[in-house]
């Protein structure tokens, strides 16, 4: 009897994770009925996170917090049954998509909702924190999130500042002396997306805070912003974040929780994938299937594809990636992916793909052709 695994992300603004999984495994079972196929629920460490460790079992906590502006939003974390590891989805507090379009500005929006589920997390006795930075609102160097914990940021008139993306210039001084006790030996992780710096032309601010809704005159000034703050966050622990990779995640919470909690910066998909065991699910597969809703040079740079791949290579088990979208094909077949194979027909209108039960289908028949030629 065949075994297929299937670990696809998200196709982001169509399908859930799960949902693409759902639709892959009925285009398997089209063409081997009796197949077994093995489907986890996957992310890099942005939406989706929680989900993904669903397995880990534990105790989901719901908490009213500050979102990315002023308004409060309901958000979740997971602590594990030993009481001891809080998995934290930033996005769930901090995300981009609890801010409407017209109101998206990385001046304003703050990461300070992440920080007030960390602080609850330690106060329940977790000591270990595991945070996923994917899909950020935010561009506020981790001030937020540290105000939370804290943490004080004062002006020139030793005024506390709120930690909001246009703080950061106006920062002088840090104030650790109210910092969460919690914080001397507490571990954390972080799960990046991204393994940007912290500033500069490949920093958080030039190369993510224009999907946030920034001008480039605000992105100028984001840029100098975390300069300015990777200077005072290494006065204040004496930790230099400016090249570190992954510190410019989530608009430089990576970079935060590196100088001031020690973080562990790491790859979000290696990290989820140890967690549910991705090793031991995947023996004696004979095919594993992943995907993303838009495949391209860019797959192989630490997204959840790149970290199947990684992981079925090191098994030795032959992978496929499918994608709504396909570019640079060439690169991902010498990546190592034995097929490539875009699910949206070429004359269908993005629009018309992207509704749910459109692109569902064409998962479907995906796979179809994929076995097909699998086969031959």
């Amino acid at each position: 009897m065949r075994k297929f695994v299937l670990a696809i992300d998200s196709f982001k603004g169509s399908l859930t994770s799960t949902e693409a999984e759902t639709a892959a495994r009925e285009g398997i079972l089209r063409i081997y009925p009796r197949a077994e196929t093995l489907c986890i629920p996957i992310a890099d460490g942005g939406e989706g996170m929680l989900d993904a460790l669903s397995t880990l079992g534990g105790q989901e906590v719901h908490l009213r917090v500050q979102g990315p502006l002023n308004d409060k939003v309901e958000a979740r974390y997971l602590i594990t049954a030993d009481r001891q590891t809080a998995y934290i989805e930033m996005a769930s507090a901090s995300g981009l998509t609890l801010v409407p379009e017209n109101l998206r500005t990385p001046l304003q929006t703050t990461t300070r909702g992440t920080g007030e589920l960390m602080r609850d997390a330690l106060d329940r006795g977790c000591r270990r924190l595991v945070v996923g930075l994917g899909g950020s609102a935010t561009n506020d160097g981790g001030m937020g999130m540290l105000s939370a914990l804290g943490i004080r940021f004062l002006d020139r008139q030793g005024k506390e500042l709120e930690g909001r993306g246009k703080d950061m210039t106006a920062t002088v001084r840090i104030d650790t002396s109210l910092a969460h006790p919690a914080l001397k030996t507490a571990r954390c992780t972080a799960a990046c997306d991204v393994r940007n710096p912290f500033y500069g032309t490949e920093g958080a601010a030039c190369i993510f805070a224009p999907q946030k809704g920034a001008t480039p005159d605000d992105v100028q000034l984001l840029d100098q912003g975390l300069q300015h703050l990777a200077q005072l966050y290494q006065q204040a622990t004496g930790i230099d974040i400016a090249t570190l990779p992954g510190a410019g995640a989530a608009g430089g919470l990576g970079g935060a929780l590196a100088a001031f909690l020690h973080a562990d910066l790491r790859p979000g998909i290696s990290l989820l994938l140890e967690a549910n065991g991705f090793q031991d699910k995947i023996k004696g597969a004979d095919l594993i299937i992943t995907g993303e809703g838009r495949a391209d040079r860019q797959t192989l740079m630490g997204k959840v594809p790149a970290g199947v791949l990684h992981e079925a290579v090191r098994a030795g088990i032959p992978i496929a990636l499918i994608a709504g979208q396909i570019a640079n094909e060439e690169e991902l077949h010498a990546a190592g992916f034995y097929h490539v194979c875009a699910t949206t027909p070429q004359d269908m209108p993005l629009c018309v793909a992207m509704q749910k039960h459109t692109a569902q289908e064409n998962i479907r028949q995906a796979m179809e052709q994929l076995l097909k030629n699998w086969n031959k």
